[in-house]
């Protein structure tokens, strides 16, 4: 996981830099900025799942610890983490369980997954649409009739 971690952030880093050179080099390639921003949306992601994934093992739960005694007396008994939506519960002696789900971290992977995902095809859709060369038409008909 740290090693997906470290590649995520290096990753999302080169794709502003690239965003940014795109951005001071006119023409505007529509098509590959939206590749390039696909690709750091979704390294995002990967890079705040990642960084859920470390709060909920490495001490979780989150948002909040769980407390020894919940409000009726109770013991703490256990801690239940689960990965993938990232979630902890705490289960105290008297059979009740107290479910804490990291919303936000949920919500912001899936904001970002789901920007990559529309970026992703917005830049298929525009790389067809684009106007080929002259040269490049001629070489995808050559390729067609032969």
């Amino acid at each position: 996981m740290g090693v997906l971690l470290l590649l995520g952030v290096s990753t999302a880093g080169a794709g502003i830099v690239i965003v940014v050179l795109l951005l001071k080099n006119p023409p505007l390639p529509v098509a590959k900025l939206c590749a390039v921003l696909a690709l750091t949306f979704s390294a995002s992601a990967v890079v705040v799942y990642c960084y859920g994934w470390y709060s909920v093992a490495l001490g979780g739960p989150f948002p909040v610890l769980c407390e020894r005694r919940n409000a009726s007396g109770a013991e703490l008994v256990s801690r239940q983490q689960e990965y993938l939506p990232l979630r902890s519960a705490c289960s105290y002696s008297d059979g009740s369980t107290v479910e804490y789900v990291g919303m936000s971290i949920n919500v912001l992977v899936c904001v970002l997954a789901s920007l990559a995902v529309v970026l992703t095809g917005a830049a298929a859709f525009l790389r067809r649409r684009a106007p080929q060369s002259p040269q490049r038409a001629r070489n995808t008909i050559m390729r067609w009739a032969c």
